[in-house]
C-alpha cells in the first residue's frame, strides 16, 4: 500500500486568489485540508513544512482580505507556538496547524501530541537586552491577548485569536 501523496496548496483549494504569492511545495509529513476560511495542517515539525505553513497561511489570509499587519502577527504567533512544541518535544514532533478567519479576527491553533505539558510565560520581559529566549509567550500574549490551552483528541491546543477585521460580510 502506497502512502496519500501529500495535498500541494493550490489557490483554487483555499480560495485564494491568482495574485497571492507563490507557495512552497510541501514536503514529506505535510497534509493540507482545506477548512471554511482557511486551513488545517497536519505537519511532522520541520523548517520546511513550516516555512509551508507560513506561506500558506500569509496567501489564505490575505486572500481572506485581511491587512499585512495582522497577516504578519498571525505568522509570528503560528512560528512561536510551532517553535515553543519543537523546544518541547523536539525536531519532526507531529502538529496539527489551524488558520482560519472569523468574525473577530484570525484563529491560529496548534496541536500537539502531550495532553500535560502546557506552555508557561516565563518572566523575561519582551526589552530585555540580555535575555537570549523566554520571550515567546510573551509576544504571543501581546499579538493575540487572552491564547488559552486545552485538551483535545490530539493531546493539547493551544488556541490564539489575532484581532482583525476579515474583508467579507
Amino acid at each position: 500500500m502506497h502512502p496519500t501523496p501529500p495535498l500541494v496548496a493550490h489557490p483554487a483549494l483555499l480560495g485564494t486568489t491568482a495574485h497571492a504569492s507563490p507557495l512552497t511545495p510541501p514536503t514529506l509529513g505535510f497534509y493540507l485540508r482545506p477548512r471554511p476560511h482557511g486551513f488545517a495542517a497536519h505537519i511532522c515539525a520541520s523548517p520546511q513544512n513550516l516555512c509551508a505553513v507560513r506561506q500558506l497561511a500569509r496567501a489564505e489570509l490575505l486572500a481572506q482580505g485581511i491587512e499585512d499587519e495582522a497577516v504578519d502577527s498571525a505568522q509570528l504567533v503560528l512560528s512561536e507556538l510551532v517553535g515553543n512544541s519543537v523546544r518541547a518535544y523536539g525536531d519532526y514532533v507531529p502538529l496539527v496547524v489551524e488558520v482560519y478567519v472569523t468574525a473577530h479576527g484570525v484563529a491560529v491553533n496548534v496541536h500537539d501530541p502531550d495532553p500535560g505539558a502546557l506552555p508557561m510565560r516565563r518572566a523575561t520581559p519582551l526589552d530585555s537586552a540580555e535575555a537570549e529566549g523566554g520571550r515567546g509567550l510573551g509576544l504571543v500574549e501581546l499579538l493575540a491577548p487572552g491564547w488559552d490551552v486545552r485538551r483535545s483528541a490530539i493531546g493539547k491546543q493551544v488556541r490564539c485569536r489575532v484581532p482583525a477585521e476579515p474583508g467579507w460580510d
